[in-house]
């Protein structure tokens, strides 16, 4: 199982940045995927998932800001950030819950400047 996250970067803060993590290994169609961040010195958390009917859930912090979606012919996840604030700045990471075992991506670094 491999998941590939990629999209981080330095942004002004108001900016957006769109994240993507492809998986292969698993039945994508199948999987729950989601996104979570780890902050500098801080434990890693919850931002949003998706599950395999494609209803989402956020973290109050990003409703309204962040959207996610998959494209299960891509083997996709993605989340568009948008209005993004210093405070969302973290490493991000992608997971996925396929037959009872989750998996986890490398993380991509999401830097945003006041």
């Amino acid at each position: 199982v491999q998941l590939q996250a990629s999209g981080g970067g330095l942004v002004q803060a108001g900016g957006s940045l769109r994240l993507s993590c492809v998986a292969s290994g698993i039945v994508f169609e199948s999987s729950f995927m989601a996104w979570y961040r780890q902050a500098p010195g801080k434990q890693r958390e919850w931002v949003a998932d998706i599950t395999s009917g494609s209803i989402p859930e956020y973290r109050d912090s990003v409703k309204g800001r962040f959207t996610i979606s998959r494209d299960n012919a891509k083997s996709t996840m993605s989340l568009q950030m948008n209005s993004l604030k210093p405070e969302d700045t973290a490493v991000y990471y992608c997971k996925a819950r396929y037959s009872g075992f989750e998996h986890w991506g490398q993380g991509t670094l999401v830097t945003v400047s006041s």
